[in-house]
């Protein structure tokens, strides 16, 4: 009986090691995954104008009884180029000042075309191993595992979820390839996109950071009311053009 029972497991075991061959056979490369992803990204940019929404940041400290809020209005040119203006303030003075204001500023810097390609899901900046691929929202993601080749702080160690069918990023879970300081001993995020009509935008970000002095800082962004710009109106063109010829 016992050694009936030792070739049923065998032979459940070759049947599911069997499976797992036959999934990895059937994935395609992580380098390929990577490409088409770069491709549908360059399509769709070209294919907007622009988009606009607005933004959500929550950051707490528990430690220190400390909370601050901020609401954004955040605009992207057509060249991936984003631009920043602070709605609201609210809560923790110093923590607007010199971690909130300085995201903003450091994201609309690495937003810039030359900074972006530096720090860019691409085979220049990442090495790429495939995992495997799983459901996620009802939609087959592929799950990848992403090494940076430097130690720079735009650049992350983690693993991404691309959409098998779109080739869009779809999540991003790490940690940055570089702490941003000192005083920062460990930062993890999670970031996670959404689809909205043929385009993909942000959802949620969530991150904690543990820093030396302050303890365990929670940051929360909500992403809302995204949307692509409207292409100008014909006569809005010409406007601009007469009124140009007249500078």
């Amino acid at each position: 009986m016992r050694c009936k029972s030792l070739v049923t497991i065998s032979f459940l075991s070759l049947i599911a090691a069997s499976s797992t061959v036959a999934q990895e056979a059937s994935l395609p490369v992580a380098n390929d995954v990577v490409a088409q992803m770069l491709v549908r990204d360059a399509q769709r940019q070209h294919s907007l104008e622009g988009y606009e929404g607005m933004r959500r940041y929550t950051l707490v400290n528990e430690h220190m009884g400390k909370r601050a809020e901020m609401l954004v209005r955040v605009g992207g040119d057509r060249d991936g180029t984003k631009h920043f203006e602070i709605v609201t303030e609210t809560g923790w003075k110093a923590a607007q000042k010199h971690v909130l204001h300085k995201m903003l500023d450091s994201e609309a810097e690495a937003s810039r075309p030359e900074e972006r390609v530096k720090a860019r899901l691409s085979p220049d900046n990442y090495e790429f191993q495939m995992i495997g691929s799983e459901k996620a929202g009802g939609r087959t993601v592929y799950t990848i595992d992403v090494t940076p080749k430097r130690r720079e702080k735009y650049l992350f160690r983690g693993r991404i979820w691309v959409d098998a069918e779109d080739y869009a990023l779809a999540r991003a879970d790490g940690n940055p390839a570089k702490n941003p300081s000192f005083w920062t001993k460990h930062v993890h995020f999670v970031q996670a996109y959404e689809k909205s009509g043929p385009f993909w935008f942000p959802l949620s970000t969530e991150s904690v950071t543990d820093a030396r002095l302050f303890g365990t800082t929670d940051l929360t962004i909500e992403y809302f009311e995204y949307k692509p710009k409207k292409p100008a109106a014909p006569q809005d063109s010409v406007e601009v053009a007469q009124r140009g010829a007249h500078l």
